[in-house]
This record gives C-alpha cells, structure tokens and sequence, in this order.
C-alpha cells in the first residue's frame, strides 16, 4: 500500500518560515502529479500547490510568491517551503499524490501566531 507521511509543521511567528516535508513509500514518480492542500477551522480543503513530472508548477493565488513547492527523487520527498507566513496560513496541511487512484497524508499542523 503506497503511504504518505507528512511532517514539519508547528508554530511560527508572522513573517517566518516553515519547510514541509511528505515523504512517499514509493518512487515519488510513480505518481502523475502531486500536490499540498489545506483545510483551515471552518473552511474547505484548498489546493495550495501542486506540481507533476514535467515540473510545472501551479499555486494558489493567496501563496503566490511565497510557497514553493519542489521534489527531491532520491528521497522519494515532495516540499513545501513556506515564507513569509501570515496567520491566515494556519490550516492542516496535506500531502496528495495521483496514480491509478488518490492518496493522502495524514497532515501536519501549521500555526502561525505571535
């Protein structure tokens, strides 16, 4: 069973950064694409950033500029670094990755707070 499993999330000030880190149990392209969202209290899942194996890039407007998302093979490790954060980031951020079928990480919590 392909697993993805998030971490790096936790508590910054406003205007700092974060890395996220999902790591794949499988070679990360065996997938066609894949991607981090997040789910703020009272809001729906929102794509944040997604990239596929031609490596383009998309990203959500309110992040443009300020996430990047990136892959490291070897590690079979899909990031999400995080600059410059506003309290509006705090959300659980998830890990997606596209085969045949959909997966999803557990999440990490990020806080984003003074």
């Amino acid at each position: 069973q392909v697993q993805l499993v998030e971490s790096g999330g936790g508590l910054v000030q406003p205007g700092g950064s974060l890395r996220l880190s999902c790591v794949a149990s499988v070679h990360i392209f065996s997938f066609k694409s894949m991607g981090w969202y997040r789910q703020a209290p009272g809001k729906q899942r929102e794509l944040v950033a997604h990239v596929d194996n031609s490596e383009t890039t998309n990203y959500a407007d309110s992040v443009k500029g300020r996430f990047t998302i990136y892959r490291d093979s070897a590690k079979n490790t899909v990031y999400l670094q995080m600059n410059s954060l506003k309290p509006e980031d705090t959300a659980v951020y998830y890990c997606n990755g596209i085969s045949y079928k959909e997966y999803w990480g557990q999440g990490t919590q990020v806080t984003v707070s003074s």
